[in-house]
């Protein structure tokens, strides 16, 4: 097993949320029908956050996951206190673009029935998918959905959020 871990390093991360390389096969998409786009408003950001989210829109622009828009979708910006009092975590408010998206339905294994699977095995790993969402690639139509605005501009995903 540590020689595999060994050979496959490249794919693992280090500390902190390191952007990973984009995931092969595996494309985003989010259908709206035809719904127009909703333009929502940048939501102030409290003073003493202002760098804290300049600088995180800096990184993530450096990392190739957002880039600048001009899409006629736009979601405000809410910025939230880490544990720690200290560091920021970006959230976007997608709540009026949720309610046009068309969802699908896509049959997922329970936990019980994958646990079941595991009964007669030797081994058994678990492994966090850092930041793995941020490995997927979104269509151009996802993006333009995607689309957040804030104070230092208007920005949308290259890979998939979080949110």
């Amino acid at each position: 097993m540590r020689n595999i871990l060994k050979y496959h390093r490249s794919i693992f991360l280090g500390d902190g949320n390191a952007a990973p390389a984009p995931a092969r096969g595996v494309v985003y998409d989010l259908d709206v029908g035809d719904a127009k786009p909703v333009a929502q408003r940048s939501r102030s950001v409290a003073p003493h956050l202002s760098m804290k989210v300049y600088e995180l829109i800096k990184k993530l622009l450096e990392k190739g996951l957002v880039e600048h828009s001009e899409s006629p979708w736009a979601s405000p910006i809410v910025i939230v206190l880490k544990k720690n009092g200290v560091d920021i975590r970006m959230c976007i408010d997608y709540r009026v673009v949720n309610m046009f998206i068309n969802l699908s339905n896509y049959p997922l294994l329970l936990i019980d029935d994958l646990i079941i699977g595991f009964e007669s095995a030797m081994w058994f790993m678990s492994l966090d998918m850092a930041s793995g969402f941020w490995a997927i690639r979104m269509t151009e139509r996802a993006k333009l959905i995607s689309a957040f605005v804030c104070p230092f501009g208007h920005f949308q995903w290259v890979r998939m959020p979080l949110d």
